[in-house]
């Protein structure tokens, strides 16, 4: 498997090639990027056209030749394509060629192999490389794909190739019970962080974004950074404070790229429900990027994949200080923020998106002076415990006037559990309206 890797870097020759299919043709500068970010070392890189891919070998005869003696000069130990290529294509090529070779999944996967850091990373990763691998078993047993025989040798009649793929089955099963118990655990807790009203924040990108750095910027948290390629492989969640909000989790999940591999899409299915139940997603984008436009679109085909294609989106240009612009936010024809411009390195235009975030999660607030009797020490405790006491004087009559500015949820669950209804409560002066709506929420 790809956890068994080299040390040093591998020399790569680089296969890409420009095909008049209809589907949107890979970018060579990410994936030289992706080799890089590997660990390999791309010596030179093939370039081509065809109409369709050759049956056989992917590329034509006369590409293959050019292969072939690129491999010798260069020494190279592996061949990478930018495109998938079927198991029957890959034999083929690396008995032509007489080193291994690589297509765009098996470069992803070998990529989230090293990334992987916590057990049920490293349990995702694992369970995509086996169903990858599992219609290419045949290139490693050729040699015993006939029934054991002789004394001591009879076995239950399968071939060596059988029993690999019966046991192949039988972890791809194993890692998928591990991991459905994983996702009972993320959705007790989405329920418990649900039950405290708890919003969740997520960032989601293209890969190489920003999006750890604005992370670490925003918690203060230590989440890996690198100027590479899935940098950020495991999800990281953080509680913060934001004004007029309180507690939000703030989720940093897995960089998007180009047509990615569904056998990914689906291993992580488990983190990448952290984003399709979050209350809202903040998009992180890299504004220096040439090809941004076209990032933003692989994202957003990512999330209608998992299911978060409508939940509410504030989109965050990073890296403004590359391409010397102010901080700004923009807003849509009813003043809503639907964008901010930053910069997660230096930290400009940071207070701008927690401006952003607080008005698109600022739901119903209850504003006003709530006056207490003697008897009410319960929901006095309760509302000082929410920090939602701006300041407090006592009465002639004994009964105490409370400046309050509470989120109507919050109030109703603590009158909920004091069994109150909001019209036992006594205002000074013109009771505040139930329903005043400061956001979109």
């Amino acid at each position: 498997m790809f956890f068994d890797r080299p040390d040093s870097g591998e020399l790569a020759v680089l296969v890409h090639l420009d095909l008049s299919s209809g589907q949107e043709p890979e970018d060579p500068r990410e994936f030289e990027e992706l080799v890089l970010s590997a660990g390999g070392d791309p010596v030179t890189m093939v370039l081509g056209h065809r109409d369709a891919p050759h049956a056989k070998y992917f590329v034509g005869t006369g590409k293959l030749q050019e292969l072939q003696a690129l491999v010798e000069e260069h020494r190279a130990e592996l061949v990478i394509f930018n495109h998938t290529l079927s198991p029957s294509q890959e034999r083929n090529l690396e008995k032509a060629l007489k080193c291994r070779v690589l297509d765009r999944t098996g470069l992803i996967l070998d990529i989230f192999a090293q990334r992987a850091r916590t057990f049920e990373g490293k349990l995702q990763v694992e369970l995509a490389q086996l169903k990858h691998m599992s219609t290419r078993l045949v290139r490693g047993w050729t040699h015993l794909e006939r029934q054991k025989g002789g004394i001591g040798l009879r076995g239950p009649g399968e071939t060596q190739l059988e029993t690999d793929r019966r046991l192949l089955r039988g972890r791809i099963t194993n890692i998928e019970r591990r991991l459905a118990k994983v996702r009972t655990q993320r959705e007790q807790g989405r329920r418990s962080r649900l039950r405290a009203s708890i919003p969740t924040v997520s960032l989601v990108g293209y890969t190489n974004a920003g999006k750890s750095t604005l992370f670490n910027r925003i918690t203060g948290a230590d989440v890996y950074v690198q100027d590479q390629l899935f940098a950020t492989l495991d999800p990281t969640m953080r509680r913060v404070e934001l004004d007029d909000i309180g507690a939000v989790i703030l989720a940093d999940t897995v960089g998007f790229i180009s047509h990615l591999p569904h056998k990914l899409v689906e291993a992580f299915r488990a983190t990448l429900e952290e984003a399709a139940n979050s209350s809202l997603l903040l998009h992180v984008i890299d504004s220096a990027a040439d090809e941004r436009l076209h990032y933003i679109e692989q994202v957003e085909e990512v999330l209608d994949e998992i299911g978060a294609g409508e939940l509410p989106q504030l989109r965050v240009f990073n890296k403004t200080d590359l391409i010397g612009m102010a901080p700004r936010i923009d807003r849509d024809d009813d003043g809503t923020p639907v964008a901010v411009w930053l910069s997660a390195q230096t930290g400009d235009g940071v207070e701008l998106l927690f401006e952003a975030v607080t008005e698109l999660l600022g739901e119903a607030m209850i504003e006003g002076d709530l006056i207490l009797a003697p008897t009410d020490g319960r929901l006095r405790a309760r509302l000082f415990e929410q920090h939602a006491v701006s300041a407090e004087s006592y009465r002639d009559d004994g009964c105490s006037t409370l400046s309050v500015r509470i989120p109507q949820s919050d109030l109703m669950r603590i009158l909920s559990g004091l069994n109150l209804g909001f019209e036992q409560l006594h205002w000074d002066g013109e009771p505040p309206e139930e329903h005043q709506v400061a956001g979109n929420f």
